[in-house]
Formats: structure tokens, C-alpha cells, sequence
């Protein structure tokens, strides 16, 4: 009986360390590394970046499960979005980065969304995006000083050097701690998984190992040696007798 029991908790160990190691990320196929990382200046959070394009189905697919996995990640990460430069549609680039210029980004995000993918508004020009910016009730002057100014052209330009950098060809791809690169949707759509629950989906679960990865690298602190009592004994009859004052 007792040889029984030992062979069924070895048994049972096993599985356990299998089970384990399946829901370990698999670099190469749910995740890659950069051949060179790109410096990031989030201190002790963890930088995340998103590709992402207003004209994308994937992107606006993914929008609401990424807002919910922000949230969820509290102050633990900083977030920045690049939206790339694909198919030329530069107006839609201009749209997000005068938003983030304003500070309206979290507000109007799936909005935006919404206009390309919902009321079919390509924002393939300045005048649809005007008439985007009349319908949602943005300040229009504000905006439009911003969308043609030299700082949203400074960004184009930098937006297209990150792409280069980050060797990105697909969107939404997501980028962590400017290593590890990961393709939620992707992944998400190969797993067949049918759940709006953003705790189901298989790409927001393979960012949580690699954030929850790079969170403890970072925040790692080493622990003191303990003081036993015979080091303290041992400190004590090292120490020198206090002298008695005349």
C-alpha cells in the first residue's frame, strides 16, 4: 500500500509539472525576442507598445480586450500605441497623434474605432477627419492647429523609425519591455477561442506571463542575510569592552 501511494504522488507530480510547463509561453511560436533590443524609460514598470492601425479589424477586434488588460495591470506598466503607416493612410496616423497631443487618446480611442469600422468613415482625408472630429465634439481649431503642425510631422517620422526598429509587418502587434514581440490576435484566432472574456483570451494570457516575468526581474530585491544568534554572539565577543570612564 505504501509503495502504491508513492508511485501515485510521484504520478500525480508529474502531471502537475506537465500541466505547469503547457501553460509556459513557447518562445519561437507564442512569442519572439528581438535581436536587439530597443532601450525603454519605464524605470521599474514594464514598457508595452502597440502597433496598431485605425483601418485594422484585427485592431478594432482587440481594442476592448487590451483597454480591460490595462486596467488590469494597474500601475505595474506604461503604455505606448504607434500607429503604423499602412496602405498611406497617413490622415489616420495624423488623427491618432494630434488625439495623443491633446491628451483625448483614452477618451476617443474606441470612438475612432468605431468611425472606420461602424459609421464607415475612412478618415482617408483631412475632410473626413474633420467631420469626425464636428461629430464626436472635439474642439475643432485646437484640433486642427495641432494635426498640421511640424510636432505631428516629427512623429510620422518617428513612427515609421520605430516600425523599422521593431521590424513590425503586422498589426496589432504588441511589444514588451522592447524584447518580446507577441501577436495577440493571432494567437487569440489560432486558439479558437470564442470567449469575450478578456481572461480567455490567448494572447492577453501569454503578455501577462511575460509582464509578470519581466515585473519581477525588475522589482527584484535580495534579501539580507539573517542574523542568527550565534552570529550575534559572535559579533558581541568580537566586539571590544567599553571602557570605564576615570
Amino acid at each position: 500500500m505504501r509503495l502504491f501511494r508513492q508511485l501515485l504522488l510521484i504520478s500525480l507530480s508529474f502531471i502537475a509539472i506537465s500541466a505547469s510547463a503547457q501553460n509556459v509561453p513557447r518562445l519561437g511560436q507564442e512569442y519572439t525576442v528581438l535581436d536587439r533590443p530597443q532601450p525603454v524609460e519605464a524605470g521599474k514598470k514594464v514598457e508595452i507598445t502597440e502597433f496598431f492601425g485605425y483601418f485594422c479589424p484585427a485592431c478594432n477586434a482587440f481594442e476592448p480586450y487590451l483597454e480591460a488588460w490595462i486596467k488590469k495591470q494597474g500601475d505595474r506598466i506604461v503604455v505606448k500605441r504607434v500607429h503604423v503607416n499602412f496602405h498611406e493612410l497617413v490622415t489616420q496616423q495624423k488623427l491618432f497623434y494630434t488625439l495623443e497631443a491633446m491628451g483625448k487618446v483614452d477618451e476617443y480611442q474606441l470612438k475612432t474605432f468605431n468611425a472606420y469600422h461602424v459609421d464607415r468613415n475612412r478618415l482617408s482625408t483631412d475632410a473626413e477627419v474633420m467631420k469626425y472630429v464636428e461629430k464626436v465634439g472635439l474642439d475643432k481649431k485646437k484640433f486642427t492647429d495641432i494635426y498640421s503642425s511640424f510636432a505631428i510631422q516629427s512623429k510620422l517620422s518617428r513612427a515609421a523609425q520605430l516600425m523599422t526598429d521593431y521590424k513590425i509587418n503586422g498589426v496589432p502587434t504588441v511589444v514588451i519591455d522592447g524584447r518580446f514581440v507577441v501577436s495577440p490576435a493571432d494567437l487569440n484566432a489560432k486558439s479558437r477561442n470564442t470567449s469575450t472574456d478578456p481572461a480567455n483570451h490567448a494572447g492577453l494570457k501569454v503578455m501577462d506571463w511575460i509582464v509578470d516575468k519581466v515585473y519581477q526581474e525588475k522589482n527584484s530585491v535580495k534579501a539580507a542575510p539573517a542574523v542568527t544568534a550565534a552570529t550575534a554572539a559572535s559579533a558581541a565577543t568580537a566586539a571590544p569592552a567599553p571602557t570605564k570612564k576615570k
